[in-house]
């Protein structure tokens, strides 16, 4: 029989492997896009899976026209609350902040978050940065998530900055003007059946060995030492352990993106999505929410932001036909 192998699972690429620095998820790259100004993310919290029937309507895959099974994840995305405007300048040395203003007549919560006083003359701000329009390269709006409009338990807002990308600069500030005070759906960013980037942080598994954090073989019975782990280590020399070598640590609770989820369905029809029970660990959904084909990264609960895709993508305008959805669940979460 020949010898069973399992050589080490894992790209070197997502090195070093520790542990994000909050569960919230942090965005590196936002896309430049062209027309007119829009807002180039949002945000929503996971509230668990489902499967689907649909009608394919890629054209160039073998099942077009047929019905397909597929998995889907829910996101729960209640309207998000433009609290501020914020204008960068950029030099050398990257993007540094000019000004920002804020709303007047905050929400109470939004103190839970913020440490700081309304600002009595937002407008006086807004001229400044009108003023410096020559110098500002980047203008965004930080938004704040509203978890009381979903089934956490939360009441802290979430608060990150999202850019204004398309336009003139002197646009954008109109654009964002507008939205101050205001609040924005996720209709407002995304539309049906449209590709978007998922940023996050995966299921924290703390602490684990060779054999679960790289896949390697176990060894056989008469290993000298332990079994659930690699023989050697390394030559003699250099005389350190290289970093390919398979080692325990932290697996998981990394910060992930996901590129080119489709958007199989957006609605506001509740009765549509929620599980009699609700879903589990997370509750009921009450408002918006985007169904995502296949799985995505993170635990129930958890904000996910989302994004305009930086790749291109060739999914149809059109949303699919979607024959049937799963939403009857026993209490173990088998279907009926």
């Amino acid at each position: 029989m020949p010898r069973v192998r399992s050589p080490k699972r894992g790209s070197r690429g997502y090195s070093p492997r520790k542990r994000a620095r909050n569960p919230k998820g942090r965005v590196s790259y936002w896309p430049k896009l062209e027309g007119e100004p829009q807002l180039v993310g949002f945000a929503g919290y996971k509230a668990g899976m489902t499967h689907l029937f649909y009608i394919e309507d890629r054209q160039r895959v073998p099942e077009y026209g047929q019905e397909v099974k597929a998995a889907a994840t829910v996101i729960d995305t209640p309207p998000m609350l433009v609290v501020a405007i914020r204008a960068y300048r950029k030099d050398y040395d990257g993007l540094h902040a000019i000004t920002e203003a804020w709303m007047q007549n905050q929400p109470r919560d939004l103190h839970r978050r913020i440490t700081f006083a309304t600002d009595p003359q937002p407008e006086s701000k807004l001229n400044e940065i009108k003023e410096k329009i020559d110098k500002v390269a980047e203008i965004r709006v930080i938004a704040a998530t509203q978890p009381r409009l979903s089934s956490l338990s939360q009441k802290v807002p979430d608060l990150f900055e999202i850019p204004v990308s398309g336009g003139s600069m002197e646009s954008q500030l109109e654009y964002a003007k507008g939205l101050l005070g205001k609040t924005v759906s996720v209709k407002d960013v995304f539309g049906p059946s449209e590709g978007i980037d998922i940023i996050g942080v995966t299921k924290g598994k703390g602490f684990q060995g060779p054999v679960k954090r790289w896949g390697v073989r176990i060894l056989a019975r008469k290993a000298r030492k332990s079994r659930r782990a690699v023989a050697s280590i390394g030559p003699w020399v250099p005389r350190r352990v290289m970093p390919q070598v398979p080692r325990a640590g932290q697996m998981g609770f990394h910060n992930r993106t996901e590129f080119n989820k489709r958007i199989l369905l957006m609605n506001g029809d509740t009765d549509r999505i929620n599980p009699k029970s609700g879903f589990k660990n997370y509750g009921f959904i009450k408002g918006d929410y985007l169904l995502l084909k296949g799985s995505i990264i993170g635990s129930a609960k958890r904000l996910i932001k989302l994004r305009k895709t930086v790749r291109d993508t060739d999914y149809p305008e059109e949303a699919p036909q979607i024959t049937y959805l799963h939403t009857e669940w026993t209490k173990g979460g088998i279907q009926q």
